[in-house]
């Protein structure tokens, strides 16, 4: 019996078949790569309140919540000058409480009510939520304050009154500007109670390996007109530890609230009983704008509205995560492993606990944060060069990552939605102002992991 000869291929037919063989190995790379699984769906994880409380500590929590999602106007005291007219407009996404929602609502607010606002460039309609802050003023002294986006011009109730807004396209031409978006305030109640002590001792916890990762770990102690990197940004007058902001540079949740309120929204009130836009043609409301009701023998209805917003924080429970969404269980378990393994959870500490506070739901309790609390030098490409209280100008409060599953945008500034993007954001070589970044070891970890170990993590961080 003769072998069938099989007949050689044509040349021509030969580099079709090479060609469409590495076109089928570079598809299967592509689909290989590690990728952000995206906002996490199904019911939002968070917004309820902390488990434990009694009916009256609950009806502390709804009150203020609803004060929290209240929509102020110029009669309330609302600006001259502001961000937005609700808290709960900044901190929507997934529920009251969160941070930046996916649709932007300073985009309709502009025109709210005859309002005669031009929308920034740096606003969009599917952009974040944003405030803007100026590095330096004219003369070259530090500014680093908030600059808001809207005024009351035109608005119903405000007749007379005529602000322009500030020439934010001249401060970007000139690299004055820069951008915050909200925080997420789920479990901060947890994180309020805390102690310095357990701060502090979870920053001196493994010092040679973050010694070896780079990452500082040192005391808030402020030598020679500079904070050493890695340190807790504590109070300046009676030096315990600040935590809330993107700089930990609030101390409390009512100071939080209270800064918020006549920053974001221009409202005064018993902590800030100052207009930061004083135009006498502005003002339509008395000093302070909001106050406590000392007529009313009433609680919590007679409280004023920052202790209401502070209670509706405190009270907030942390979000839930997912056990199997992204990428099934078993993904989401080996991505909390790398998470240890490549040093991320030497910053992003997974769990701090609280102290003996006086409210019984908050007492001695598992904080599941990620964070330790500390502000890091994060090197150039983060840095925004604004100074507050220790924290230098490029150095943020490790971020807590319990709810990061459901958040849209990312970093302080929400430059971008891509979780892989975030994380590779956090590594910069120093330049002639700021030195490198404290992350640039354990992302040089991550980059190097096998690209499935690489999607683990990222199922893992998006199922928190």
């Amino acid at each position: 019996m003769k072998s069938k000869l099989i007949a050689p291929l044509s040349l021509a037919a030969a580099v079709a078949a090479l060609f469409s063989l590495q076109i089928e190995m570079a598809s299967s790379q592509l689909s290989s790569t590690a990728r952000d699984p995206g906002v996490r769906g199904g019911p939002a994880g968070a917004g309820g309140p902390i488990a434990g409380l009694t009916a009256r500590q609950s009806a502390f929590f709804t009150e203020g919540k609803t004060d929290f999602e209240e929509v102020e106007v110029v009669a309330d005291g609302l600006g001259p000058r502001m961000n937005l007219d609700s808290c709960a407009g900044c901190h929507a996404q997934p529920a009251t409480g969160g941070t930046s929602p996916l649709v932007n609502p300073q985009v309709t607010f502009a025109s709210k009510d005859g309002g005669t606002d031009t929308v920034p460039f740096f606003i969009t309609p599917n952009g974040p939520v944003r405030e803007a802050r100026f590095k330096f003023n004219a003369d070259a002294t530090r500014d680093g304050g908030v600059h808001n986006t809207a005024t009351i011009t035109g608005r119903t109730g405000a007749a007379g009154c005529v602000l322009a807004q500030p020439d934010f396209a001249t401060q970007a031409a000139n690299n004055n500007l820069i951008f915050r978006i909200p925080t997420p305030v789920f479990g901060a109640g947890l994180i309020e109670q805390i102690p310095d002590s357990v701060i502090l001792a979870n920053q001196a916890a493994n010092a040679s390996t973050k010694k070896s990762l780079g990452i500082a770990g040192h005391p808030n102690l402020v030598v020679s007109g500079r904070a050493i990197t890695g340190s807790t940004n504590n109070n300046g007058n009676d030096g315990t530890i600040a935590r809330f902001g993107w700089k930990a540079q609030n101390q409390t949740l009512l100071l939080f609230s209270g800064e918020a309120y006549n920053v974001e929204m221009g409202i005064s009130n018993e902590l800030f009983q100052q207009e930061r836009e004083q135009n006498p043609n502005c003002q339509f409301a008395t000093l302070p704008n909001d106050v406590t009701d000392t007529e009313t023998k009433f609680t919590p209805a007679g409280l004023n509205a920052i202790e209401k917003f502070a209670f509706f924080q405190r009270f907030l429970a942390p979000p839930t995560p997912s056990p199997d969404t992204p990428g099934g269980a078993t993904s989401i378990s080996n991505g909390r492993s790398q998470f240890v393994s490549t040093g991320c959870a030497l910053c992003h500490t997974p769990t701090l606990t609280t102290g003996n506070s006086t409210v019984a739901a908050l007492k001695n309790q598992s904080a599941n944060l990620f964070s330790d609390l500390l502000v890091h030098a994060m090197g150039p490409g983060l840095a925004d060069n604004i100074v507050q209280g220790g924290a230098q100008g490029d150095e943020f409060r490790t971020a807590p990552l319990w709810g990061l599953g459901q958040r849209v945008f990312f970093l302080h500034d929400g430059r971008t939605t891509n979780l892989v993007e975030a994380i590779q954001a956090h590594q910069s070589a120093g330049d002639g102002t700021f030195g490198p970044s404290e992350a640039n070891a354990v992302i040089d970890n991550f980059n190097r992991l096998p690209e499935g170990k690489k999607q683990d993590l990222l199922n893992f961080l998006r199922s928190l």
